[in-house]
Formats: C-alpha cells, sequence, structure tokens
C-alpha cells in the first residue's frame, strides 16, 4: 500500500470540487474544507490538531485572493501544504554535540526499536559517523540477539555486556567506548508492552548516567492514537528530543505523522519505511505534505538514487542501451542497481502524477522477467541468438515459466533493441504531437 494511499484519494475529492469550475464560490470552498475535515478525522489525526488545521485553512482559502484565482483548486492545493508543513513542523536534524555522542533509543515493545537502532547506525556510518551499538533491552526475549545479528549485517559492534541489568550494560559501555574511536553510540533500551513506573525509572536512571545529546522515541504510525497518548507521556517524562515514526510502508492512516508534532511539541527526525537496513529516511516536513497531496517526492527518490546505486555502473549500461549493445545481461545488472530503491509502488509513489497502474502486476512481471534471466547460462544472457527449442524448455523449467513468457521476454527485448537503434539514428518511432509531460 502506497504511504497515505487512503487520506491521498479523499483529499484528492476535496479538490475535484473546485477544479474545472468557472467561478468559485464561498459554498465551493467550504464544501472542499468540510471534505478535508473528513478525510482528516478518518486518518486518525487528533481532533484539537484537525480543528486548528480546518480554522487556519477556512481563513485563508475563502480570502478575496483565492476566490477571484483563475486557479483556485491550486491555491487550495498549495494552502493545504502549507498548512500541513507547518503543523509537522521544520526539519530538525540529529544534534550530535559530543564526542562520542551517546543516543538514546526509547519506545514501547513491538514499535520497531531495536531494528530502528541498527538502521540509525547504518545511516550515520553512510555519513562518515564510526557507529558504536549497546544492546540494554534485557526484557524482551532476543532483542539482544537481534541487535547483535544487525550490527554483524552493517559491520557495526555491538556491546551486550552480562545481559541481565541493564544499567550495568550502560555503565560498562560508556567504559567501553571511551577513547576506542567511535563517535556516535546508540543505546537500545528497555521496552514493555505497556508504559509502567519500572520502566520509565530505569529509563530515568540510564539518562541521568549518560547525559545523551538526543533522547530518540520509536512509535508505530500503525497505532494511531495510541501512539501519540505514549509520545506525549515519554516526554513528559523524559524530555525526548524527538521521534522515529515506523511502519510508514504499512496501512499507517497518517494520524501519528500529523498530530505527535503539535501534541508533544517535539520533532519527528526520521521515519522507517520498510523492512529492509536502508529504509530509514529523514524526516522532510515538505516532502511529506506533498506525498500527502499526491504531489510526489522527487528529491527523497534522487537522493535514495545517489546513496544506493552505483553510478559508474548506470551510467555504463545506459551508454550501452543507446547503443543498441544491450545484452540480457546488462538487464539482469539493471534489474539489481534497481532493487536497491525499494519495491516498484515505493518508487511510483515518489513521482507526480503517476497514474494508477497495477503496481503488483507489475511486480510479478518483473520477478517473471528476473527468473527467466537467472535461469540462462551467462553465454545465453549475452547472445539470446543461440536460443533453440531445447533452451528455452530448460530455461522455462528453471524459472518456473512456460516457454511462451520466455518467448515474449525475448520479443520484447528485441523490440527494444530496434527502438533504440532508431532514437540512435534521430528518428522518433512515434508521434509525439500533444504528448504532455
Amino acid at each position: 500500500m502506497e504511504l497515505f494511499e487512503g487520506l491521498q484519494e479523499k483529499l484528492s475529492k476535496a479538490f475535484k470540487t473546485l477544479s474545472g469550475k468557472g467561478k468559485i464560490t464561498e459554498k465551493n470552498i467550504k464544501e472542499a474544507i468540510k471534505m478535508v475535515k473528513l478525510s482528516l478525522l478518518e486518518a486518525d489525526v487528533n481532533y484539537k490538531v484537525v480543528k486548528e488545521f480546518i480554522a487556519e485553512v477556512t481563513e485563508k482559502a475563502t480570502g478575496e485572493e483565492v476566490l477571484k484565482s483563475l486557479t483556485p483548486d491550486q491555491m487550495f492545493i498549495k494552502i493545504l501544504r502549507d498548512e500541513l508543513i507547518r503543523v509537522m513542523g521544520e526539519k530538525s536534524q540529529l544534534s550530535l554535540v559530543h564526542s562520542p555522542s551517546y543516543i538514546m533509543m526509547v519506545g514501547l515493545q513491538g514499535s520497531g526499536k531495536t531494528t530502528s537502532a541498527a538502521k540509525l547506525a547504518n545511516l550515520l556510518k553512510k555519513k562518515g559517523k564510526k557507529p558504536f551499538l549497546v544492546a540494554a533491552d534485557t526484557y524482551r526475549p532476543a532483542a539482544i540477539d537481534q541487535l547483535i545479528t544487525l550490527g554483524k549485517k552493517i559491520d557495526v559492534p555491538v556491546f551486550c555486556g552480562d545481559r541481565k541489568n541493564p544499567v550495568k550494560i550502560v555503565r560498562e559501555a560508556i567504559k567501553e567506548v571511551k577513547d576506542s574511536g567511535y563517535n556516535v553510540v546508540i543505546f537500545d533500551t528497555a521496552g514493555r508492552l505497556h508504559i509502567d513506573d519500572e520502566m520509565m525509572n530505569e529509563l530515568e536512571e540510564i539518562k541521568d548516567i549518560l547525559n545523551p545529546d538526543e533522547i530518540l522515541m520509536v512509535v508505530d504510525a500503525m497505532a494511531g492514537q495510541d501512539a501519540v497518548n505514549s509520545a506525549k507521556i515519554f516526554n513528559e517524562r523524559l524530555d525526548v528530543t524527538g521521534y522515529v515514526v515506523t511502519k510508514m510502508d504499512g496501512d499507517a492512516r497518517g494520524g501519528v505523522i500529523l498530530s505527535i508534532r503539535y501534541i508533544t511539541n517535539k520533532p519527528i527526525k526520521f521515519i522507517g519505511v520498510g523492512e529492509k537496513i536502508e529504509d530509514l529516511e529523514e524526516f522532510h516536513p515538505e516532502r511529506i505534505a506533498s506525498r500527502i497531496l499526491g504531489l510526489g517526492d522527487v528529491l527523497s527518490l534522487i537522493e535514495k538514487a545517489e546513496q544506493e546505486l552505483d553510478k559508474d555502473k548506470m551510467q555504463r549500461l545506459g551508454k550501452k542501451m543507446l547503443n543498441a549493445e544491450f545484452t540480457l545481461e546488462d538487464f539482469q545488472e539493471q534489474l539489481k542497481e534497481i532493487k536497491k530503491l525499494g519495491s516498484l509502488s515505493k518508487i511510483v509513489e515518489m513521482l507526480p502524477g503517476s497514474p494508477k497502474v497495477d503496481i503488483n502486476q507489475s511486480e510479478k512481471e518483473l520477478k517473471v522477467i528476473e527468473a527467466i534471466i537467472n535461469s540462462m547460462t551467462p553465454e545465453e544472457r549475452r547472445n539470446p541468438k543461440i536460443l533453440n527449442a531445447s533452451r528455452k524448455k530448460r530455461i522455462a523449467k528453471g524459472s518456473g515459466t512456460s516457454v511462451q513468457e520466455v518467448n515474449k521476454l525475448l520479443k520484447n527485448y528485441e523490440e527494444m533493441k530496434k527502438m533504440m537503434k532508431i532514437f540512435k539514428k534521430g528518428k522518433l518511432p512515434f508521434n509525439l504531437k500533444g504528448f504532455k509531460i
């Protein structure tokens, strides 16, 4: 499911009440605002947030500037975007003052706290930091082992001490990292299924020992207003510096991301957008606002591409494609690179005005293509012309597909090569008259 898909669809209906109308009246605007209000409430946005949001939007949208505008629907979208950004607050970066800097990860069980600690270590490592993880969650079974496994995956050391006493583990970890060269220490602290005094007292004791640069609370986007209420209590007891909102790739309705700043007056610093170790993004309110309104988020896609893709490889493959020297082996390499950006649905939702296509079907087709190419020998991938009936039968069997699907891939490949030759000669194979971007 796309990020904020439900909210996006409902808001688009509100925009349609204004688009294409020769004259906009206050009645039209109020009708659209009412639809926006219902959309936000259904998305589980805190009622106080919705009330203030709608009051601000109403005041700005019923002004002369919008009513007399030639494009009132666009003006209305701009007002909504500006107000969404205001509610979510400005972008807030980590404040890592000390060396080593201490980051304390807190939150309830099931929020994705341990995974987020490793994801954050991975992100900081990519930015040139030397992170060190401390496994101080001794209450959840397997939490320590989970962090050790994740640490190995990203080549970041994990300290777990006696695995029994969280406070003792924290004290020993401080000694361990002193003069070690590691400049960011991330502490995965104890979580519980519910907030209780014992947990909070322990976290307050750890906070006093560490005097951390950052206290990041991890909250589950799918928990809705329960997560917002927990965030409020944690902030009152620990004075958190910010939030990490996880499971943004699930069927989260948007309530947490649009409520937490207003209720706690503390910023969201990161969002978890998937299960992979790379699926942690810095929080950009203006980009999230654009995604909520269906305007895409090309900047985040470009940033991810710059981080994940092998530029030299992509340039080389692009050159070969334009020269019509593109083999199925090259296509296999390109698929591997593109998969680094995440699922097809994640890529599509970041593109503005992307058409509503059957993403699941497209994902299945890509998997079929990949399976067929993987079942070929290197020689067959480099020179598909040698593929006779028996070879095709073997490839179909090896990939769990049919000979017809193998033939379809080969036909599409040959057509693409022909098209590239036409492009190179400067002759477009179709009429672009009236084509809109």
